[in-house]
């Protein structure tokens, strides 16, 4: 089969062997994929978690039709419509955990494409808000980093969610102006030194309740100034950075709790309980059109390098998406 692989001379399209699911897997024929910035890394050679370097089928975000089950597999069928996330995702087939999937919504008559952009996106921000960020109705949010896929969809949950303020952060003005599209009472550009005062005056000088970062390194002390006494600080990127100065005496003094998620160090059984959650909350959502994610552009697998080239040109608003 057709995979893009990390190989000595960078990424490449090549011919792999057709995986088989064991255990509770299940193999998918691929029909779309969703890039995602973790992927930009690994055609660098860098690690994600437990993939990457020579040898790496790349991807993680994916939408396709059940082709086999793995023994132990329940759930689904032959011929499930669905999407997922989990390794080796640009292929003509991949492997999932039978858990680690979402069937498509047949009332939304959702296409390939547009299912593709979804699984990293639900499932991460839902986690950060709601389960980790334990938002609440009423509440103010932040969320840094507004313009990627999956910011996008933290803000579009965070006003399915009740809250009362949403505030999104992008350092691209054309891109800060349409964050209201998708719920943004207020956009900030981070590296504008003035942003705090900016949240600290639509919250009435407290602070926002929760930020979701996506950002870390240089904006952490601000962060922790403009997050209320008894506040939260999620951490789910570091585009800024993965080191940076850190106030711990502010963070003391404001009582904030300061949570770090990934999907990389989850066992098998934790992302189930991710996907699980999505289902059990917002799904109807989903199902309704509700949360959704613009797609920028999309190309053919065999054009899957220049569908890198324009996300490191970090020119794009919404999801590219690769057919296959």
């Amino acid at each position: 089969m057709k995979a893009y692989v990390y190989g000595s001379g960078g990424p490449a399209i090549a011919d792999v062997a057709k995986p088989t699911p064991t255990g509770t897997q299940v193999l998918v024929r691929v029909r779309a994929c969703g890039l995602n910035r973790a992927d930009l890394g690994m055609t660098k050679g860098h690690v994600h978690g437990s993939a990457g370097g020579a040898g790496t089928v790349l991807g993680m975000e994916w939408a396709g039709e059940i082709a086999e089950l793995g023994p132990d597999a329940n759930g689904v069928k032959v011929g499930d419509r669905v999407m997922g996330s989990g390794a080796a995702a640009f292929a003509d087939y991949t492997l999932a955990d039978h858990g680690r999937v979402f069937q498509l919504p047949a009332s939304a008559n959702m296409s390939w494409e547009q299912a593709a952009t979804l699984p990293v996106a639900l499932t991460t921000m839902h986690n950060a808000l709601v389960t980790n960020g334990a938002l609440q109705q009423g509440q103010s949010v932040l969320i840094q980093g507004a313009s990627s896929g999956v910011g996008l969809m933290a803000m579009q949950i965070a006003r399915l969610k009740g809250a009362r303020t949403v505030i999104g952060s992008s350092t691209d003005a054309a891109r800060r102006d349409r964050l209201k599209e998708f719920g943004a009472d207020l956009a900030i550009d981070s590296r504008d030194p003035g942003w705090v005062d900016q949240v600290l005056k639509a919250t009435d000088g407290k602070g926002v309740d929760l930020i979701i970062d996506q950002i870390s390194g240089p904006v952490a002390n601000q962060n922790l100034q403009a997050t209320k006494v008894l506040g939260r600080i999620v951490n789910v990127g570091r585009l800024g950075g993965t080191h940076g100065d850190f106030n711990f005496d502010l963070h003391a003094a404001r009582r904030i709790h300061y949570i770090g998620v990934t999907f990389r160090t989850r066992s098998v059984q934790e992302v189930r309980d991710i996907f699980s959650a999505v289902r059990a909350d917002i799904w109807p959502a989903v199902e309704a059109g509700t949360l959704k994610l613009p797609i920028d552009k999309v190309y053919p697998f065999a054009e899957i390098g220049a569908a890198f080239d324009h996300m490191e040109a970090n020119a794009h608003l919404g999801k590219i998406v690769v057919t296959l």
